[in-house]
């Protein structure tokens, strides 16, 4: 009577792959049992035993390279290992635990990407009226901002939750939106650059750009990539954004050139 189970009975057994249990011989884990007269090997209950020990450690996290060790350790360092184990599992399901948090997140689109303080001045934005559109613009240019310039982030949410709360600069802003459609050398852009100059100069000190930012040797770049975003899509806005900014400049304020 042939004693001992196949390699492909040993692995159905433990309910692991041939392919496992063969790896699990070449990391040394699990040894090979002797070949019978056939020249098949044979696993014997003590083979199994350290199998389904292998198999059962593995599946519950500990890596394959301490396995060895943590089987042939007396009981004492095997339980600590084993709480050693429970913190790391721990510790990834904590992990696995935000990335599910953040996946739930994912429905509202890119504002993963931004605080819920910037999340909010989106929200107001729409509250004040104005188009999908445009707050979706806006959304752009703040994830921008926190990217390529999170020196100056905080203070531009500090600035935009000011301006919001400022009834006459929310309608400039709504005719800037119009002002999108006009011919980019209509002097009525001269005007609205000239009110919404002053409108900015009286809350100077938060156009105040950090020491930090202004000394960066790339800040004009990265400033251009946030304040002049998707300006070739309307030359108006961009001719409008090219008269604020020199008319900001001319009263003191220290705008980067690019």
């Amino acid at each position: 009577m042939v004693v001992g189970l196949t390699i492909g009975q040993a692995a159905a057994f433990a309910g692991v792959t041939v392919k496992t249990v063969r790896h699990y011989h070449r990391l040394g884990l699990v040894g090979e049992p002797a070949r019978d007269g056939s020249g098949y090997r044979r696993y014997g209950s003590p083979d199994m035993l350290r199998l389904v020990q292998v198999r059962t450690l593995a599946g519950a996290g500990v890596p394959l390279a301490e396995i060895g060790a943590l089987l042939d350790a007396g009981p004492e360092r095997f339980a600590s290992a084993l709480d050693d184990v429970e913190r790391r599992l721990t510790e990834r399901i904590e992990e696995l635990t935000a990335r599910r948090a953040v996946l739930h997140r994912l429905t509202a689109g890119d504002r993963l990407l931004l605080p819920e303080r910037a999340c909010a001045v989106l929200d107001r934005f729409a509250e004040l009226g104005f188009g999908a559109d445009y707050v979706a613009l806006q959304q752009e240019a703040l994830i921008l901002a926190r990217a390529l310039v999170p020196e100056v982030f905080d203070s531009f949410l500090t600035q935009l939750e000011h301006q919001l709360g400022d009834p006459e600069y929310v309608e400039l802003v709504k005719r800037c939106r119009d002002a999108e459609s006009w011919d980019p050398h209509d002097p009525r852009l001269d005007e609205l650059a000239c009110a919404l100059s002053a409108k900015l100069l009286a809350g100077l000190e938060l156009l105040a750009m950090p020491a930090e930012f202004r000394t960066r040797p790339d800040a004009a770049t990265r400033y251009g990539l946030v304040n002049h975003h998707r300006e070739e899509q309307s030359p108006a806005a961009a001719r409008l954004n090219e008269l604020l900014e020199a008319n900001l400049r001319a009263a003191g304020v220290d705008i980067p050139h690019q």
